[in-house]
């Protein structure tokens, strides 16, 4: 095993959310990344309909299911295959080639690319995801509605950041305590679609 491999995998055994997240039942660390953003942004209200993009394993979607109770639904969508979730349902493929949903009150895209360690590769890679969650959240978030998206910071970050300033007319940038320190990764919360 290579040292950097050797070293992540200390780092993710000794790791504060990782312990926290297997004795709560979440299914990865990345929960606590949406609910510290839920604990500023107040995202969640019962009886809401969710679209979780990127969902697997479905630490995001096992969050939304919680806080949409009574009444809410869940749609979770990824490439891979997601154990069941009480409460969620459950779509294996691209989100994108998906041609129908019900209007949702939140969209939630915690969407990573496979990083191909080219800084320019993956922004560009990160960026064509990030738009077509932009696009399936412009189609199907009620006007209220909010979005939520993973961002990594670098060329690509200030271009995302202008079109959903064109799309929404609140947009705010976050960077929860549970996203590791050294990641580029933050998270944009935008509300309030501009008509057309």
């Amino acid at each position: 095993m290579a040292k950097s491999s050797k070293q992540w995998l200390h780092r993710h055994v000794t790791d504060h959310y990782v312990k926290t997240a297997r004795k709560q039942g979440y299914r990865s660390r990345a929960a606590f990344k949406l609910l510290e953003i839920d604990s500023r942004e107040k995202l969640f209200r019962p009886g809401q309909t969710i679209i979780d993009l990127g969902a697997a394993p479905g630490g995001w979607s096992q969050v939304a299911a919680e806080k949409v109770k009574p009444g809410g639904r869940v749609l979770a969508i990824d490439l891979l295959p997601i154990v069941p979730i009480s409460g969620v349902t459950i779509h294996q493929g691209d989100f994108r080639e998906i041609g129908y949903y019900e209007r949702a009150d939140l969209v939630l895209s915690d969407l990573s690319p496979n990083l191909s360690g080219i800084r320019n590769v993956d922004q560009a890679r990160w960026l064509e995801l990030a738009e077509a969650a932009l696009e399936l959240s412009r189609k199907w978030l009620k006007p209220d509605g909010v979005f939520v998206v993973k961002a990594f910071h670098g060329e690509a970050f200030d271009t995302l950041r202008s079109r959903l300033e064109s799309a929404f007319k609140k947009v705010k940038i976050i960077k929860p305590p549970a996203s590791r320190g050294e990641s580029t990764e933050t998270y944009v919360v935008a509300r309030a679609l501009r008509a057309g």
